[in-house]
């Protein structure tokens, strides 16, 4: 079982940036593909970005070059780094983890919002 605990949302003007963290319970992180995704507000929930326990990282076409996502296998957290953020990122960010191999996330955490105000 992997719990995760979002942090690091809040309120920021647009062409700002915020980092999410996510914390992982658990001996295996490392094993774990990380990914965030997002809900918009009224929209349905949308891939945002998620990285390999080989440290590949992979974008939505949206966030591309924007946003970056790392983890730290040490601390068992992964992160979203959030630069040049537009109105249109605001949304509630959960992390989820996912087995290498696996077709779908697992677990999932409770979610932190991000509000860019134009």
């Amino acid at each position: 079982q992997v719990q995760l605990v979002e942090s690091g949302g809040g309120l920021v003007q647009a062409e700002g940036s915020l980092r999410l963290s996510c914390a992982a319970s658990g001996r295996t992180f490392s094993s774990y593909v990380m990914g965030w995704f997002r809900r918009p507000p009224g929209k349905q929930r949308e891939w945002v970005a998620s990285i390999s326990s080989g440290d590949v990282a992979y974008y939505a076409d949206s966030v591309k070059g924007r946003f970056t996502i790392s983890r730290d296998n040490a601390k068992n957290t992964v992160y979203l780094q959030m630069n040049s953020l537009k109105p249109e990122d605001t949304a509630v960010y959960h992390c989820a983890a996912r087995w290498t191999g696996a077709v779908s996330y697992d677990y999932w955490g409770q979610g932190t919002q991000v509000t860019v105000s134009s």
